[in-house]
């Protein structure tokens, strides 16, 4: 019964990967991805800033890392030296964070550790990095974990389908 049981969860839990294999297989996602690029330099070119601005494809036919992280290089700088510059930090503790929905843009933290939303900075020891989020209350168990955005999983260079323990602190308001 138990083995029966073992082979149910398993089961279900590989339907699931499914719907995320082509995220982050570059060479399923290389077609596509040179589809697009004449639209993005056409949006490039109307652009004012072009090197402020990264090469977005639309999220509903992202197929890679890249094509779901709508930031840009401008909105990743600045999240990366706001949170060189962020003293009077509070911790709020530390929580294992896990990539949270890659359609959702902008560097946020779904987190059992706060109870409103504020900002951020979120630090990863592993690598040494850190970024500045939106700190957004997550209705969970302490400990249950957090969800981390992909913009702000790349810039704290964390492995997106891994588990990264970060330590989260609050920015004085």
């Amino acid at each position: 019964m138990k083995y029966w049981m073992i082979s149910v969860i398993m089961g279900v839990a590989l339907t699931g990967c499914a719907q995320v294999e082509g995220l982050f297989d570059r060479e399923a996602a290389s077609a596509p991805a040179a589809s697009n690029d004449s639209a993005d330099e056409e949006q490039a070119g109307a652009q004012s800033d072009d090197s402020a601005q990264t090469a977005t494809v639309s999220v509903a036919t992202a197929r890679t890392a890249d094509g779901f992280d709508t930031s840009t290089n401008a909105e990743r700088a600045e999240a990366v030296a706001a949170a060189q510059t962020t003293s009077g930090a509070a911790e709020l503790g530390t929580t294992i964070a896990s990539l949270g929905a890659p359609t959702e843009p902008g560097f946020w933290l779904k987190t059992p550790l706060t109870d409103r939303p504020g900002k951020g900075r979120v630090d990863y020891p592993d690598k040494g990095t850190s970024v500045v989020v939106d700190l957004i209350p997550l209705d969970v168990l302490p400990g249950a974990g957090s969800q981390i955005s992909l913009a702000a999983m790349r810039l704290i260079e964390a492995d997106l389908t891994g588990l990264p323990e970060v330590r989260v602190f609050r920015l004085p308001e």
